[in-house]
């Protein structure tokens, strides 16, 4: 904590900083006698305060204009024609709808009267929405050059857990889309992939905390966005970059005896390019990245007690090499004005080569009980294709979206063990094959309507994973062969949605309604010796209301309410046990069901010339929620980890962000979280390998976490930033996780004409991030840290260019 409380008072500068779109308007001048359409009248728009002038339009043969690029504020909006009175409309550009559609405005012949409409909203000079909070991950120096995971560590609300799991607000149940869309690499459950995304190729992170119902139920915590670089500027522009760096220069703890030795002063290489071209009515971009890591991916030490006396100690040591490669590349076709097709791909291919010890000891370590070592060869393929028509109707903003996205993955994984045993050495292999075909069919639709827009549309998911597990038994193999073969995850999602938008001056309502209808199947081996053929299904609404109130220009009441889901992933009901680590075993559970949450939060922001304050309070209420539960079997120390749905899980807590800027020089930037967690009692029965019946009482946990950013911006276009981040302890299925602590720092330089920039960062520069957990069971008891490679140092250049 000494130190925790040391760096508050040294961190300067904030790194949270949003983007917010220009609004377009659109409306339709007539005459209020006879109704007729008046051509080539004046729409001139100005600032409320000082009238002065901002743009101005003329309206078309059937009365229609649209003025484009309006930024947020005050603004009044004079119609003029001759031989008619000139019409003055008080306009004020939100936030929450980029398009304003003012409907029929009608002129009425010199000498009548005229009666104002008023069109209001209120501006919001805060950086971040309340829906939606959005970083330019370009401000994030202390992550630059990096892992995407690594970077999405440092944003505001985001921690991770101790499998590296992205959590929002303390749950990992969040959805990971890229650019808006689930795909195999990164959706699904399956987050592995952020941590080989070089976050050089992404423009920003959009965070949505309460998603509406246009977007998919599943995913209690939240949406993660992620926004891949993208240019349509004129010619050819582009960038390229390289970034290095060497990571475990300082070892955190030292082997268990006969092992072989840690990866140590790891190499990071990470190569990138994008490209864009636009002429006339075609945009086709590029974007390629590499990334080659060495690194200590694990290095766990864990003593587990047994009741019956006996005590073993051991050490997980895991060390990686991972290449992987990504392309996305597409094309832009602007038909005509009103129609444009986009076409895009994306393609993925990631190689790990693990080598690992696990070595079991007794108490003293007098006594080596068993050496287990293991090379895993696992190929990860991810390719995307999608096809998107969007049609602009005459009004603005009025748009229909058709998309049909298709995404592969490929999961071939290869272990090959070696079972050291004082008596015998035995050597065993098993493969799995995974493939997942996911193709979505969507339908977005959208209204602007005079006050706000309605927005409604359909989808189909259609998700099927064949998957192929072998076992090649060696001398005394301790691999249950008869749990291997093949199984089949189909899974089939309809949805239809409805959201109606309306903003006014003091108040904000954005309501909606999704319907979900699923049906999943899994099919497995009939020679499983275990588990059977399972699935289920339901027609399920999911609500959701977000209710705004303005006080004053600076000052917003948010009331927010919704209904979401997480349904079990392929890998959550897998039937076949992973042994990469022979003594504590992960087996899936086909009999899990989908866990149901209702999360109710109120917002508050108050905003400034320099800064900005937000604070949301929330309540979650999960049923049927789903964890990981150990048991043993009798007469056997094997912990076998099964997931489970447990009875209920409660989750309220309190949010804070922070961001002021002190002086030309320094800006902070504070994150706070203090959340309660509270598991019901339940009691559930792992059925491998033989069944055995777990209970727990209920269980509260008070946690949290502070992160404070701090940017000094030094002459001669150089910033510096340091980030402070503190995770308190937590509770954890069965057991706690102890407190997190680390201190990153960044540093960088535009050279060049802004046109190239030099950075060198840090990473854990104190070496103090560790992750330590106690598990207890119903006869077992598990405490464990691990020291895995967390200090990276790098340093990378980029380059900007365009004809």
């Amino acid at each position: 904590m000494r130190y925790f409380f040391a760096l508050v008072f040294i961190c300067f500068g904030g790194m949270a900083r949003a983007q917010s779109g220009n609004a377009v308007l659109s409306g339709t001048v007539k005459n209020k006698t006879d109704k007729s359409a008046i051509a080539y009248a004046n729409v001139v728009l100005k600032k409320s305060g000082d009238s002065s002038f901002v743009t101005g339009v003329v309206t078309d043969e059937k009365g229609q204009f649209t003025i484009q690029n309006i930024s947020e504020g005050k603004y009044m909006l004079e119609i003029s024609r001759i031989g008619f009175n000139t019409k003055s409309l008080p306009f004020l550009a939100g936030k929450l709808n980029k398009y304003f559609d003012l409907g029929i405005i009608e002129l009425t012949p010199q000498n009548t009267a005229l009666t104002e409409v008023t069109v209001t909203a209120n501006p919001d000079a805060v950086t971040n929405r309340m829906d939606k909070k959005t970083f330019k991950l370009g401000d994030n120096i202390s992550q630059a050059g990096g892992s995407l995971l690594q970077a999405m560590k440092n944003l505001p609300g985001v921690t991770t857990d101790e499998s590296g799991k992205v959590l929002i607000r303390g749950s990992n149940r969040v959805t990971i889309l890229i650019d808006g869309k689930q795909t195999a690499l990164t959706g699904f459950g399956n987050q592995a992939a952020l941590d080989n995304i070089p976050a050089s190729a992404i423009e920003r992170i959009e965070i949505i905390n309460n998603p509406s119902s246009r977007y998919d139920a599943n995913g209690n915590a939240g949406i993660i966005n992620i926004i891949y670089k993208k240019s349509r500027q004129n010619g050819l522009n582009g960038k390229i970059g390289f970034s290095t760096g060497l990571g475990a220069l300082w070892m955190k703890e030292k082997n268990l005896p006969g092992i072989r030795p840690q990866y140590a002063a790891t190499p990071k290489v990470n190569p990138s390019l994008s490209l864009n071209y636009r002429k006339n009515k075609v945009n086709a971009f590029f974007q390629g990245d590499y990334l080659y890591n060495k690194t200590l991916n694990r290095n766990d030490f864990a003593e587990r007690f047994y009741s019956d006396g006996d005590t073993v100690r051991q050490q997980v040591l895991r060390n990686r090499i991972t290449t992987s490669g990504t392309v996305r590349t597409g094309i832009d076709w602007f038909i005509n004005n009103n129609n444009t097709l986009t076409i895009s791909g994306l393609y993925s291919r990631e190689v790990i080569k693990d080598n690992g010890d696990i070595p079991y000891y007794n108490s003293n370590l007098t006594q080596q009980k068993r050496l287990w070592k293991f090379f895993e060869d696992e190929v990860i393929t991810a390719s995307t294709v999608a096809a998107t028509y969007q049609h602009k109707f005459n009004q603005a903003g009025h748009v229909l979206n058709i998309s049909l996205n298709y995404t592969f993955n490929r999961e071939d994984e290869k272990y090959f063990l070696t079972n050291i045993m004082p008596s015998y050495t035995g050597r065993d292999t098993f493969m799995l094959i995974a493939d997942q075909n996911v193709t979505d069919l969507t339908i977005d639709y959208t209204k602007p309507l005079k006050h706000g827009r309605f927005e409604t549309g359909t989808k189909l998911r259609w998700r099927y994973i064949p998957t192929d597990m072998r076992f090649y038994p060696g001398i005394n193999s301790p691999l249950d062969t008869n749990a291997a073969g093949w199984a089949k995850y189909q899974e089939v999602i309809p949805a239809v949605y409805g959201n109606y938008i309306y903003e006014s001056k003091m108040f904000e309502l954005e309501a909606g309604l999704r319907v979900e209808y699923v049906n999943l199947q899994y099919n497995v081996n009939p020679d499983h010796n275990t588990y059977k053929s399972d699935g289920y299904n339901y027609f399920q609404p999911f609500p959701s209301v977000r209710l705004g109130y303005n006080l004053d220009e600076h000052n917003k009441l948010s009331l927010y309410y919704n209904r979401r889901v997480d349904r079990p992933d392929e890998g959550d009901i897998r039937i076949f046990p992973k042994y990469d680590e022979p003594e504590i075993l992960k087996v899936g559970n086909p009999a899990l069901r989908p866990q149901f949450t209702q999360t109710i939060e109120a917002g508050y922001k108050s905003s400034w010339n320099t800064g900005y304050l937000y604070t949301a309070f929330f309540y979650k209420l999960s049923n049927h929620t789903i964890t990981r539960i150990g048991t043993t079997a009798p007469g056997s120390d094997i912990i076998y980890s099964v997931f489970q749905n447990a009875d209920k899980a409660w989750n309220t807590g309190m949010e804070l962000i922070a961001n002021q800027t002190l002086s030309p020089v320094f800006t902070i930037n504070v994150n706070a979280m203090l959340y309660k967690n509270t598991i019901g009692a339940f009691s559930a029965e792992n059925k491998y390998p033989v069944p055995v019946t777990y209970s727990a009482g209920r269980e509260t946990a008070w946690s949290g976490n502070i992160k404070l950013n701090g940017l000094i911006k030094l002459p001669k276009n150089t910033d510096l930033q340091l980030t402070a981040i503190y995770l308190a302890p937590d509770i954890i299925p069965q057991g706690r996780i102890a407190r997190r602590f680390s201190v990153d720092f960044g540093a960088k330089k535009a050279i060049q004409g802004n046109k190239g920039e030099l950075f060198i960062n840090a990473t854990d520069i104190f070496n103090t991030l560790r992750i330590q957990k106690d598990i207890r069971g119903t006869n077992f008891r598990v405490i464990s840290t691990d020291y895995y490679e967390t200090q990276v140092f790098r340093l990378g250049y980029s380059y900007k260019f365009s004809q």
